[in-house]
């Protein structure tokens, strides 16, 4: 097959929507199919990846790490994409990318797929803080349930979120179908040499947050239950490996807690280098998201034999199982802190979670979920032929 993803995001913007492209299209391109990407251009050189279209895009005013494509020019491109046969459109996110998918997915007369990566019920309010929140969730709940029905299938990446879109009236096939991770590609990674670099003795209890630096992800919830974990262990050292718009006011947050001088902010990094060792100079993950899809983060630490200390809502509660690698917990300072310190002061008990995450991770396999994508992308493209043949269009219409 010739597939397209078609994203509003893509790297170098560091996110889960960027890590799941890149995974999913690394693991179909093994199984021998073509899958280029339609994205924003950042204004950074390229890689030389002839299976990457970028498109011009301009700042996004409330975030500013991210572009708005130039919806004409990604349109002006149906010409060249129709020469190229492409068998399916694999939408990646809800903005402009969305319509430009849909709108080429019938100029060139093929099935789209949509994969809703993110829950914007709980997350669209943070980037308009001027509107009630009410309001914010009814529009995220309403284009939600138009642009999933728009679609031939979605793709989910947790049973909870495709019972969220059920409530919302979404009636089109849903496929729960999680990213999966690389296992190989996690292993290694020199905690030592993290340590050193950045000046963190060897003896020293770190915590660590990995993932974007937004509102969303309830990092200000770990910022309070620091203190608490701070009153038996004066010196532990809270670690935020990402970037994002939240930065600035959780830096503020910390100084008015009284404990910036228990964190270290480390921005993002290179995820086959620098974040492994990242990940191993930890001695517990931390996590308390409320809008998880998923959470490929805690899947990655596992991988490497880190303990997780998370909550468990939306994604996260078909990711996380407690012994397999993670402490799961309520969103309470007092419980959370609690088993992160129990973590800290047992090496038998962080041990044991480490080896049971590592074995845990093997059935969360890229590839065997990539397969499962597979099929899923053909039974679409043949039912869509099956369609034509029967002098359907792709919307069960008649002509």
């Amino acid at each position: 097959m010739r597939i397209l993803f078609i994203s509003d995001v893509y790297f170098p913007r560091v996110n889960g929507v960027s890590t799941s492209m890149q995974t999913f299209r690394r693991e179909l391109q093994h199984l021998g199919h073509e899958v280029e990407i339609i994205a924003p251009d950042y204004g950074q050189p390229e890689s030389g990846d002839n299976g990457l279209i970028r498109v011009p895009s301009r700042v996004v005013m409330l975030d500013p790490e991210d572009r708005m494509m130039k919806l004409r020019s990604i349109l002006a491109l149906d010409e060249q994409l129709r020469r190229r046969n492409f068998d399916l459109i694999h939408i990646q996110t809800p903005f402009v990318a969305h319509y430009a998918g849909v709108t080429l997915a019938r100029r060139l007369n093929i099935p789209r797929l949509e994969t809703y990566h993110t829950f914007f019920e709980e997350y669209l309010y943070h980037y308009v803080p001027f509107l009630p929140k009410v309001w914010t969730r009814y529009a995220a709940r309403r284009f939600s349930r138009f642009q999933c029905n728009e679609v031939n299938a979605v793709v989910v990446p947790s049973t909870a979120m495709s019972e969220v879109l059920s409530d919302y009236g979404v009636t089109t096939h849903m496929e729960v179908l999680p990213t999966g991770i690389e296992p190989e590609r996690f292993s290694g990674g020199d905690g030592a040499r993290f340590r050193a670099v950045h000046g963190i003795s060897p003896e020293r209890p770190v915590m660590l947050h990995v993932g974007r630096v937004a509102f969303e992800k309830n990092i200000g919830f770990l910022l309070r239950m620091l203190r608490r974990v701070r009153e038996l262990h004066p010196d532990v050292l809270f670690i935020i490996a990402g970037e994002g718009p939240a930065r600035r006011a959780l830096r503020r947050e910390a100084q008015d807690l009284g404990v910036a001088d228990n964190m270290k902010w480390v921005g993002n990094m290179d995820r086959d280098a620098g974040l492994l060792d990242c990940y191993r100079a930890a001695n517990v993950k931390v996590f308390a998201s409320r809008t998880e899809t998923q959470g490929l983060v805690l899947l990655e630490a596992m991988a490497l034999g880190v303990p997780v200390v998370s909550t468990a809502i939306m994604g996260t509660k078909d990711v996380l199982r407690t012994g397999c690698g993670a402490e799961v917990v309520a969103e309470d300072e007092a419980s959370f802190a609690a088993a992160v310190t129990r973590v800290l002061d047992d090496s038998d008990l962080a041990g044991r979670l480490g080896e049971a995450g590592k074995e845990y991770v093997k059935s969360w396999s890229a590839p065997v979920l990539a397969r499962r994508m597979e099929d899923l992308c053909g039974h679409l493209v043949a039912e869509h032929r099956f369609r034509l043949d029967a002098g359907l269009t792709a919307d069960n219409r008649r002509p």
